[in-house]
């Protein structure tokens, strides 16, 4: 049942700029005495920050309200495409409506970089014109499965309501990077996601040295792909991952994840580009897109990343999502240990005996320091 909510709106006002030509209103006025008298203006304050809105209240969202909609009026819809300030909505007969977002959603105080993201479940409202497929976007209903990161101190949803995660690395060109996997790991154990280690450009490389990185993955309970776009190695079983699943893509730019969807769905005809010369990838998708698949399914390829920064991560938690090291700890001689320093610490003894990996135990330290 809807009801009455005050909930945080950002200022719509910028705030005063500052004063700074003090020294040429000295030499224009000197001391002069003012000769009216100075009128106090009550600022809009903090109460302009919280306003009355009709909802329903929703814990652990991304939005604390949910506005209230009139479900005669509006369609439910999920988002394909956010381009700018417009989206590209699907309703669900698959006609498709180009849609504006409604001013309260924009206006709410959240962490959120953006209101409304790829794989969104919504309601919006169509236009009245039956000619130009429009609407407006009047609620975002509440989320699973969202992949975010840290991008300017403020939460960047890459996608949402999706089941799995593939992570996309590419065993040369651009060089193969184990740690950007590990970062990538917490987040989806963060996010509750199932993760898939896909490393594709196999064929560049001698397979023998991927088996020991390869086979850690695998001990820990991770599947790994090996594929090869050029050899066509892997095709199948990436495609069996996909089948009837909500997918997003993720990686590094140039590893060839769009390459790696075209193999598998050749009608998506997805845009690919060559890594150049300094083995740098390019940004050659630019927007977050869900895609539907033939053989049943979503999946959403996404930009190129050039670095991964987690999003609400605290140092004493990062220890939890590393599933090698997680079974040592109860095994360590004091119960708040960091396993960075202190003495009897039942991880480090494992790394020097061997029983753990090296570089995955240096991951962890490199991530919990930057939490």
């Amino acid at each position: 049942m809807p009801r009455k909510h005050r909930v945080d709106f950002r200022k719509n006002r910028a705030e005063r700029t500052r004063t700074t030509d003090w020294t040429q209103q000295f030499t224009e006025h000197a001391f002069a005495e003012e000769t009216g008298c100075a009128e106090e203006r009550i600022g809009r304050g903090e109460q302009s920050r919280k306003r009355t809105v009709v909802g329903e209240a929703v814990a652990n969202a991304d939005f604390g309200v949910l506005p209230a909609v009139d479900p005669t009026a509006t369609l439910p819809g999920r988002v394909i495409t956010v381009h700018g300030a417009s989206s590209i909505v699907e309703a669900e007969d698959g006609c498709r409506f180009r849609c504006t977002t409604r001013r309260i959603l924009k206006t709410l105080s959240t962490d959120q970089r953006q209101p409304v993201v790829a794989g969104d479940r919504v309601r919006f409202r169509p236009a009245n014109s039956s000619e130009l497929l429009e609407g407006m976007i009047e609620r975002v209903e509440p989320r699973r499965g969202t992949l975010s990161r840290e991008s300017k101190h403020r939460k960047h949803i890459l996608v949402a309501n999706v089941d799995q995660f593939l992570i996309v690395a590419s065993a040369a060109e651009p060089d193969f990077k184990p740690n950007l996997i590990d970062r990538m790991l917490v987040t989806a154990e963060q996010a509750e996601i199932r993760p898939i280690i896909c490393i594709n450009k196999v064929d560049l490389v001698d397979l023998a040295e991927l088996q020991p990185v390869v086979g850690s993955y695998a001990q820990m309970g991770y599947k790994v792909l090996l594929l090869s776009v050029r050899t066509g190695l892997g095709r199948e079983r990436l495609r069996l991952q996909l089948k009837d699943r909500e997918s997003v893509v993720l990686g590094q730019s140039g590893v060839g994840k769009s390459s790696l969807l075209n193999a598998v769905e050749p009608s998506l005809n997805l845009r690919i580009g060559d890594i150049g010369h300094a083995l740098k990838g390019k940004h050659t998708t630019t927007t977050a897109e869900l895609l539907k698949l033939s053989f049943g399914g979503y999946v959403v390829d996404t930009p190129g990343l050039r670095q991964f920064m987690h999003w609400d991560l605290i140092s004493e938690e990062v220890f939890g999502f590393f599933r090698d090291l997680r079974p040592y700890e109860n095994h360590c001689r004091f119960p708040n240990c960091t396993h960075s320093h202190e003495e009897d610490c039942a991880v480090k003894n494992g790394v020097a005996e061997g029983r753990l990996d090296l570089r995955r135990y240096e991951s962890y330290l490199g991530i919990r320091n930057q939490a």
